[in-house]
C-alpha cells in the first residue's frame, strides 16, 4: 500500500513539474509577444524622441534577436523543474551558451547590413570621401567578419580547437590556393576596382562585355543592368582588366554629321547655308558654345557636304536626343527658306548617240541576229 502510495506521489510530481516547466515556456512566449507589440514600441518611440539615428538602427536590428532571447531564457528556466533535465548539465549549457552568442551575432549581422546607411551618415558627418561602390562592399566584409568571430567562438564553447584548424589551413594552404585561383582574383579584381574608382554605383559603363547601369559590387562579381532590363554578372577580375568607358562621367555629349547638299547648289547659298547653321548652334541655348564646327569639308560622290560638329549641354540621353531633335528641324527649316535641297545618291549615266551599240540596242530583238 506504501509503495503505491509514493509511486502515486512520485508519478503526482512528476507531472506537476512538468506541466509548470510547460507554464513557464509558454509564459516568456507570452511576454515575447508583448514585449514585440508594446515595449519594443515604446522603446522605439523613445529612440525617435532622441533623434539619434544610431541608436535607431540598434534597436531595430535586435527586435527579432531579443524576442528569441527570451524564448532562450524561457527554455533554461523551464529545464530546471523537469525532472530527467538537469539544468547543470554540461552540453545544456553548452547549447544555451552558444544560442546567446547566435543572437548576439544576429543583432550584429542586421546592423552590419545597415551599415551602408551608417557609413554614409558617418561620411556626412565628419567628411570622409567613401565611395558609393566601397560601402556595400565594407558592409558585407563586416558581416563576413561578424559570422567568423561568431563561428570560432561557439566552437571553443564546445572546447574545438580553433588553433588546430587554422593550423590545418596553413598546412593545406598550397592546395587551397590552386583550387581557388579565380576566387582570389575576383577578389582581388573586386579591390582594383574600389581603389581606381573606374565606376561608382549608378553609373553607366561600357566594356567589351557589358554594357549597363552598375548595381552591385560583391566580392567575386560585379552586377550590371543592361538596358533590356537584364542583370548581367561579370567576374571582377575580368572586368578590372578590360578598358571601362563611363559614360556618366561626360560633362557634354557630341553630335556629328555630314549635311549632304546637292551640287546644282550656288555658292554663295551655300555660304549662307554655312552661317546660319553656325549661328543657330551658337545661340542655342542647349548647345555647349566650347567646341561648334560647321564648315564645308568635302566634295562627295553626289553631295557638297557640310560637317557639323557640336555638343550638348545634357548627357542625359532622353533629353540629348530632344535636342538633337529640335537641331535638325531648325537645319531643315533653314534649307527650306534658302531653298537648298538635301542631296541624296545618285549616278548619271551619258550615252554617245553616234555608237553603233546604242544603235543596235534601239532595234527590236530577234532570234537569227
Amino acid at each position: 500500500m506504501n509503495w503505491w502510495f509514493w509511486e502515486y506521489i512520485h508519478l503526482y510530481n512528476h507531472w506537476y513539474d512538468l506541466i509548470i516547466a510547460i507554464a513557464i515556456f509558454f509564459a516568456f512566449l507570452v511576454v515575447r509577444k508583448l514585449f514585440a507589440k508594446y515595449i519594443f514600441k515604446f522603446i522605439l518611440a523613445i529612440t525617435h524622441k532622441t533623434k539619434s539615428e544610431l541608436l535607431n538602427y540598434v534597436v531595430k536590428s535586435y527586435e527579432n534577436p531579443v524576442g528569441w532571447l527570451f524564448v532562450i531564457v524561457g527554455v533554461y528556466i523551464a529545464v530546471d523543474y523537469v525532472s530527467f533535465l538537469e539544468q547543470d548539465n554540461e552540453l545544456f549549457l553548452h547549447f544555451i551558451r552558444s544560442s546567446i552568442i547566435i543572437v548576439i551575432t544576429w543583432g550584429l549581422y542586421n546592423l552590419a547590413s545597415s551599415s551602408s546607411l551608417l557609413l554614409m551618415k558617418v561620411n556626412d558627418k565628419i567628411n570622409l570621401e567613401i565611395d558609393q561602390i566601397l560601402i556595400p562592399f565594407l558592409s558585407k566584409a563586416i558581416r563576413f567578419i561578424v559570422i567568423a568571430i561568431s563561428l570560432s567562438i561557439i566552437a571553443q564553447e564546445f572546447d574545438y580547437d580553433v588553433g588546430g584548424f587554422v593550423a590545418g589551413l596553413g598546412l593545406g594552404g598550397l592546395a587551397f590556393a590552386l583550387a581557388a585561383q579565380e576566387v582570389i582574383k575576383n577578389l582581388f579584381g573586386g579591390v582594383v576596382i574600389i581603389t581606381e574608382k573606374p565606376f561608382t554605383m549608378g553609373d553607366w559603363i561600357e566594356s567589351p562585355s557589358v554594357e549597363g547601369i552598375v548595381e552591385d559590387i560583391t566580392f567575386r562579381s560585379t552586377l550590371v543592368r543592361t538596358f533590356a532590363e537584364s542583370v548581367v554578372t561579370i567576374p571582377n577580375a575580368t572586368l578590372s582588366n578590360e578598358p571601362i568607358t563611363n559614360w556618366s562621367e561626360m560633362g557634354k555629349r557630341r553630335i556629328y554629321f555630314n549635311l549632304g547638299i546637292e551640287y546644282s547648289t550656288p555658292k554663295d547659298k551655300l555660304e549662307t547655308v554655312i552661317d546660319r547653321l553656325r549661328e543657330l548652334l551658337e545661340n542655342h541655348d542647349d548647345i555647349h558654345p566650347e567646341t561648334i564646327v560647321v564648315r564645308f569639308t568635302e566634295y562627295n560622290s553626289s553631295s557638297l557636304d557640310i560637317m557639323l560638329y557640336f555638343f550638348t549641354k545634357t548627357t542625359a540621353w532622353e533629353e540629348y536626343v530632344k535636342v538633337k531633335e529640335d537641331i535638325n528641324l531648325q537645319i531643315m527649316a533653314i534649307l527650306e527658306e534658302e531653298q537648298v535641297s538635301v542631296a541624296f545618291p545618285t549616278r548619271t549615266l551619258y550615252l554617245d548617240a553616234d555608237d553603233d551599240s546604242i544603235e543596235r540596242m534601239s532595234k527590236p530583238f530577234k532570234r537569227d541576229e
